[in-house]
């Protein structure tokens, strides 16, 4: 007997999210047993809107939900408001969430209350410290709670979520979207804009750079003093810092990152273009948590500028190194994999343990075999 057509709502609001979740649409797209809706909370408006454009997918509901200096409580209550309308609408089989934004907790939450099951993609993810990242750690644990479904990347997720009760035949090991996207997207060749051509003028050892945490904006003054001492005492260094958006975060850098030659500030990049840049790159200095997963891919050294990661794999495979956000340990970790070859290969050439291009794919299989099992 044939099983009817599934609906899956697939809920995201920011860059990262649509980047790591445009692979499962266009693979659950090409399976005609799926009705997806895409439901865009544009958390992130013009840099989502750069993914969805580079991707191709086209987005079913867009909320909108953004406004200036608008609060974390007021994004979560416009956006449970929102969802419930469009749940209530189009009535889903499924409703699948990434990560850990608000938009992920909400969306999850949402779901829950219209009893809707939920599937959760990058499942699994733990620091166990609530502030940091904050608030993201939070909502990963209450999302687990939420979640009928775990997508979880590692074997090390899956025993953060064990430890936790899920029961074992809920959790599946995928391996992490982004992997699926990083590959797809370094297939596309690219012309370097004008400003980034001088990356190419010489080897330069390019020292590529991405801040934006909440709980770090104190601190972010630390981490470009350290940049500037960098460019100082390196000839051939070169910084590449697409500056955030958050205009929190745009202060720190006028006010404490002295402007040098070879320190290049620019809009943040498309997806594109920034995936090309990072290949190019010697170091990636960042505090995010996927750019830690696609860096290693690319065999490309990480220096993260926290003192937690939800991301451990890196750090066993020693990919990846915790240097907090004090400026002389940030400057002398960069001198060392700039001037120490040895230490520099040993983290090139660690194993990612991140995934292999086919996540998208796993999860589509599972989430068959999920309608399946249950008629």
């Amino acid at each position: 007997m044939m099983l009817m057509m599934k609906k899956v709502a697939i809920v995201f609001g920011t860059r990262p999210e649509g980047i790591k979740m445009s692979p499962v649409i266009k693979e659950l797209l090409m399976d005609p047993f799926f009705k997806v809706v895409v439901i865009n909370t544009a958390q992130h408006r013009e840099m989502l809107d750069q993914v969805m454009q580079h991707f191709g997918i086209k987005t079913d509901y867009d909320l909108n939900v953004m406004k200036p200096n608008q609060s974390l409580v007021e994004l979560s209550s416009h956006l449970i408001l929102k969802l419930n309308d469009v749940y209530q609408e189009i009535q889903p089989d499924l409703v699948l969430v990434h990560g850990d934004t608000t938009t992920t907790f909400v969306g999850a939450y949402t779901a829950f209350l219209n009893q809707i099951p939920v599937g959760h993609v990058e499942a699994g993810l733990r620091t166990y410290r609530l502030d940091s990242p904050f608030p993201e750690e939070l909502n990963r644990q209450l999302v687990t709670r939420l979640s009928s479904i775990h997508f979880a990347c590692t074997e090390e997720n899956r025993a953060n979520l064990m430890q936790e009760q899920v029961p074992s035949k809920n959790i599946f090991v995928t391996g992490n979207t982004v992997i699926d996207a990083l590959m797809t997207t370094l297939q596309i060749p690219i012309v370097l804009p004008r400003k980034l051509q001088l990356l190419e003028a010489k080897p330069w050892k390019i020292i590529l750079v991405t801040t934006h945490r909440r709980e770090n904006i104190e601190e972010l003054k630390e981490v470009y003093q350290a940049l500037h001492m960098i460019v100082q005492s390196q000839e051939q260094a070169l910084v590449v810092f697409p500056v955030h958006k958050s205009p929190k975060v745009r202060k720190e850098v006028q006010k404490y990152l002295p402007r040098h030659k070879r320190i290049l500030l620019v809009e943040p990049m498309d997806y594109h273009l920034f995936c090309h840049v990072m290949k190019r790159s010697t170091i990636v200095v960042t505090d995010s948590g996927g750019i830690q997963e696609e860096a290693i891919s690319l065999d490309v050294p990480v220096l993260v500028t926290r003192n937690t990661t939800e991301r451990p794999e890196g750090l066993q495979a020693g990919a990846i190194r915790l240097v907090g956000t004090e400026k002389q340990e940030i400057y002398q970790q960069i001198h060392l994999l700039l001037t120490n070859t040895q230490i520099y290969d040993e983290m090139k050439n660690a194993k990612n343990p991140y995934g292999d291009g086919f996540s998208a794919r796993r999860i589509r299989k599972v989430l068959k075999a999920y309608f399946h099992d249950g008629k």
